[in-house]
C-alpha cells in the first residue's frame, strides 16, 4: 500500500515522484524523463494517483523501463494504460506479465541519448540508464541507494547476487559524463554525481 504521491520537477523534461511503500517500509522513487519529445517512465509506481495522472496527461508516454527483476512495481498497469511498451533486461523478463515487452541489453538506446548499462552482481536484470543532456543524468535501480542512515552507498550485500562483482561493474558508470544521479530508493544527487560515485568506489 502506498501513501500520497509527491511529485518533484528536477529540470525541464526530468521529474520524479515518490511515496512511502508499507510493504518495504521505505520511500520508493520513480522517474519521468523526456527525450526527443518522448516521455519514458522508469520503475513507475502509484498508477491510480490523481495528481500523477494529471501530470502524465500533459505528455504521451512512449515507454516504461524496469531497472531489475524486483522493480515490476506498476509497470504492467502503466503499459496497459498508455499502450506503451515495457523495456527491461532479459534477466528480468519473468517479472512482468504484460503485452509489448521488449528486452534491452547493454549499449542499447531506447531513445536517442538514453543508454542502457548492465550492472552485474546486483539483483537480476539490473540496469542503469544514462541521459547525455544538460550535463548528464544517471538513473540507477537497486545497485546504489541514497536514503536514511545509509546515505549514498552500495546496495547491502545481502540483497546482491554478488556484491564484489556489482561494485566492480558499477565502475563502468564512470565512463559516462553526468552531474545528476537518480535512484529507485533515495533522494536525487543533483550535482557532482560522477565525482560522488568515484569517491564511493575508491572508499
Amino acid at each position: 500500500m502506498h501513501s500520497a504521491v509527491e511529485i518533484s520537477d528536477l529540470r525541464p523534461g526530468l521529474f520524479i515522484w515518490q511515496t512511502y511503500d508499507e510493504t518495504v517500509k521505505a520511500d520508493v522513487f520513480s522517474t519521468g524523463i523526456e527525450r526527443s519529445g518522448e516521455l519514458y517512465l522508469v520503475d513507475p509506481i502509484a498508477p491510480d494517483d490523481a495528481s500523477l495522472a494529471a501530470r502524465l496527461s500533459k505528455s504521451a508516454v512512449n515507454g516504461v523501463i524496469v531497472t531489475n527483476a524486483n522493480h515490476a512495481r506498476a509497470a504492467a498497469e502503466f503499459s496497459r494504460k498508455f499502450s506503451a511498451p515495457v523495456f527491461l533486461h532479459s534477466a528480468a523478463r519473468d517479472a512482468i506479465d504484460a503485452p509489448g515487452v521488449m528486452e534491452i541489453g547493454a549499449g542499447a538506446e531506447t531513445v536517442t541519448g538514453l543508454t542502457v548499462i548492465a550492472i552485474d552482481g546486483a539483483p537480476p536484470g539490473e540496469i542503469a540508464l544514462h541521459c547525455d543532456a544538460d550535463g548528464g543524468t544517471m538513473i540507477v535501480g537497486d545497485a546504489l541507494i541514497n536514503f536514511g542512515s545509509h546515505g549514498f552507498t552500495f546496495l547491502p550485500a545481502k540483497y546482491c547476487a554478488n556484491a564484489r562483482r556489482m561494485r566492480k561493474s558499477l565502475a563502468q558508470l564512470l565512463n559516462y559524463r553526468f552531474e545528476r544521479m537518480l535512484f529507485a530508493h533515495g533522494t536525487p544527487i543533483m550535482s557532482h554525481g560522477r565525482d560522488r560515485l568515484a569517491d564511493l568506489l575508491e572508499s
